[in-house]
């Protein structure tokens, strides 16, 4: 970071407020009051719908406005270079580790009378999309279409192009009308955004009791056994040891950018979602981690994109358990072929809630194994994914540091 930043970084009594408000859920959620379950339910309802509804907009005016002011000078190459850098690093990170933890803990093969139970619970017809449908898809054929739809990597190209455009454009009076216009919207946006972090405590309050009830009630658990442990320990190794590591070699504090950035992660945690908490992302990296404007609001929309540590980590060790089932040996070149397509896939994977499960589904449903096995993951797969959004989220938020650490030093010289 710069010299000139405040080191007022953490708000020990933001803190203090959210992690009462969690236990203050929890314990409300292992009362297992259905009124009360119920009620939790519509509100963590409400914030992640509210949440959804800023994140798209938040995409599409932060890369709009970050290309159209920066879009003319070197910095934003950099900018965007080290991001994608820094994403395949943490990425491939994120696979190989989930490969050393499979080969240590290997999980047996499950009976086959279980795995054609398991058939029963997949959701059908979810592998007939083509590779070229997927890429056909993130060129819209209006403008309305990627926004109604929500998808990401769409709004991210017509948002880059015409903050591109705007950027080479001749300038003008009605050019620079056009970015006020849209330089007021945002910061319409960041206020709303804000008044909705604000009122955080009551959400987190909901997320907390509602997964507490499930967790009480058994949806989210089950006795997979050393499959599971090889992906909760591929996740947290990443989220405490590699990107930690990361940051070191950076000459960044892991601690202190990990209490900055800890609003986004919890949220990331409680929806399953780096879309829907984007907004608190991009506000706890300029607010606590006093990162530059211009490189959390570029960074990380597309981070939350493409940079899927978990996604990567799921999908990596997900394909070897059913390949391993069907029969196939796992050899090195087997292994390297999927640490590829599980990088590649991660990288174009939705940040949305069981995004990762319904792309690693497709994928295996081309590759003639026992799909059934995702069905037995599927009651599991809830706690899976709140575990491997939140590593996607610090993720996303250890690029951002080092990003804005790089562009500073660069700067400096």
């Amino acid at each position: 970071m710069s010299g000139n930043k405040s080191p007022r970084s953490f708000n020990l009594k933001q803190f203090i407020l959210w992690m009462s408000a969690l236990i203050l859920g929890a314990v409300l959620g292992a009362l297992n009051i259905n009124a009360l379950n119920d009620f939790f339910n519509f509100i963590a309802g409400i914030y992640t719908r509210l949440f959804k509804f800023a994140a798209v907009p938040t995409i599409a005016l932060a890369v709009t406005t970050t290309l159209a002011l920066l879009g003319a000078k070197k910095n934003t190459g950099r900018i965007f270079m080290h991001t994608v850098l820094w994403t395949l690093l943490t990425t491939i990170a994120a696979a190989a580790v989930g490969i050393l933890l499979y080969k240590i803990i290997a999980p047996g093969n499950l009976p086959a009378e279980m795995v054609i139970k398991g058939a029963e619970g997949v959701p059908q017809n979810l592998g007939t999309t083509s590779v070229y449908q997927h890429i056909l898809a993130v060129f819209p054929d209006n403008i309305i279409q990627p926004f109604s739809a929500g998808n990401v990597l769409s709004i991210l190209l017509v948002s880059a192009a015409a903050g591109l455009t705007l950027a080479l454009m001749k300038e003008s009076e009605n050019t620079k009308a056009l970015l006020k216009v849209i330089l007021g919207a945002q910061e319409l946006l960041f206020a709303m955004i804000k008044a909705l972090v604000w009122s955080l405590p009551l959400g987190i309050v909901a997320f907390s009791a509602q997964l507490t009830a499930q967790l009480s009630a058994g949806t989210a658990m089950d006795s997979l056994g050393k499959y599971v442990a090889v992906i909760l320990g591929g996740n947290f190794l990443q989220f405490l040891v590699i990107l930690p590591l990361f940051l070191l070699l950076r000459g960044l504090n892991p601690l202190k950018v990990f209490k900055c950035m800890l609003p986004a992660v919890l949220m990331a945690f409680f929806t399953k979602s780096s879309t829907a908490t984007l907004p608190v992302t991009v506000a706890s990296a300029e607010n606590n981690l006093k990162a530059k404007p211009e490189v959390a609001r570029f960074v990380l929309p597309i981070c939350c994109t493409i940079n899927m540590n978990g996604c990567a980590a799921f999908i990596m060790v997900t394909s070897l358990f059913l390949l391993q089932n069907g029969g196939v040996e796992l050899s090195a070149g087997t292994i390297f072929l999927w640490l590829l397509i599980s990088v590649i896939s991660a990288i174009g994977n939705a940040g949305v809630p069981m995004g990762c499960y319904f792309l690693t589904l497709s994928l295996m449903a081309g590759a003639g194994v026992p799909v059934g096995i995702m069905g037995i993951i599927l009651p599991v797969y809830a706690l899976i994914d709140m575990v491997e959004t939140g590593v996607n989220v610090w993720s996303d938020s250890c690029v951002c540091a080092m990003v804005d650490k790089s562009i500073a030093a660069g700067e400096e010289k």
